[in-house]
């Protein structure tokens, strides 16, 4: 029987919030969803902004954050679909590989060990939270002329300044540091349930040809292993307007392979 209830997983620099569309659309459809926050991200966002440099985000790691929606995710009474954006959809693919899913989309997910891009605007945007020159322990804050270029690049002034002032919050390093260790790692070859990539073709954060990229690296036998690409979407695919089209292909792909 095909699941009905979803599970959200936010990126950096985000809380649960920037879901709040997709929850509702989904919701009017008929699925049960959950936004769980990361550890100690579930307050509000001007909350978030106004503890940096807060000493117990600069301890938050991407073990705790997949350890605690490990837990979120067994205590549900059905597998979810799991479907989470840029280190959420990093989170998701690793989910899915504990088998504890009834399906994955990841939205420009952010590249396992041994996905790899030189690409300008990929290097640019990820630079200032994995520069290993910083110390880890120093949460980072994603100032807004840093936000326009890796978020919302292509959007009217407006938009970005809306955005912004909306979602975004400081963040750990030590959570894109762990992405790039074995505890991030991979088996594209294990066979599991639907996994969706998505890249949005305008995205600087993640760009679409790493997501591509990623996605090639999969090789699961009798696995259903899909890719998306939308135009002109930015990092902020989930908000962006036209939003309602990436979160109705969502469903739509879920319902052909009868998830």
């Amino acid at each position: 029987m095909p699941s009905k209830t979803v599970v959200f997983i936010h990126g950096m620099y985000m809380t649960p919030l920037c879901w709040g569309h997709w929850r509702t659309h989904f919701e009017n459809r008929g699925y049960r969803c959950l936004a769980p926050a990361w550890p100690g991200r579930d307050e509000p966002v001007e909350v978030l902004r106004k503890k940096h440099p807060d000493p117990r985000l600069g301890q938050l790691t991407l073990r705790a954050i997949l350890d605690h929606l490990t837990g979120v995710v067994q205590g549900l009474r059905e597998k979810p679909i799991l479907i989470g954006h840029s280190m959420g959809g990093l989170v998701t693919q690793l989910l899915v590989q504990r088998g504890i899913a009834a399906a994955g989309i990841a939205i420009d997910s952010a590249p396992p060990p041994g996905v790899i891009s030189f690409q300008w605007s990929f290097l640019k945007s990820n630079w200032p939270h994995i520069n290993p020159f910083k110390p880890q322990d120093q949460p980072i804050e994603m100032m807004f002329e840093r936000f326009q270029y890796t978020f919302v690049n292509t959007l009217p002034l407006a938009e970005q300044q809306a955005a912004y002032d909306c979602y975004v919050v400081p963040e750990s390093r030590r959570v894109p540091a762990q992405a790039l260790t074995p505890l991030a790692r991979i088996d594209f070859r294990k066979p599991g349930v639907p996994l969706l990539l998505i890249a949005g073709s305008a995205d600087n954060l993640i760009p679409a040809s790493l997501n591509r990229s990623n996605h090639a690296k999969y090789r699961r036998p009798d696995s259903v292993n899909d890719f998306k690409e939308f135009p002109g979407r930015t990092h902020f695919i989930v908000g962006q307007s036209g939003w309602q089209e990436v979160a109705d292909y969502t469903i739509s792909w879920l319902q052909e392979h009868h998830v």
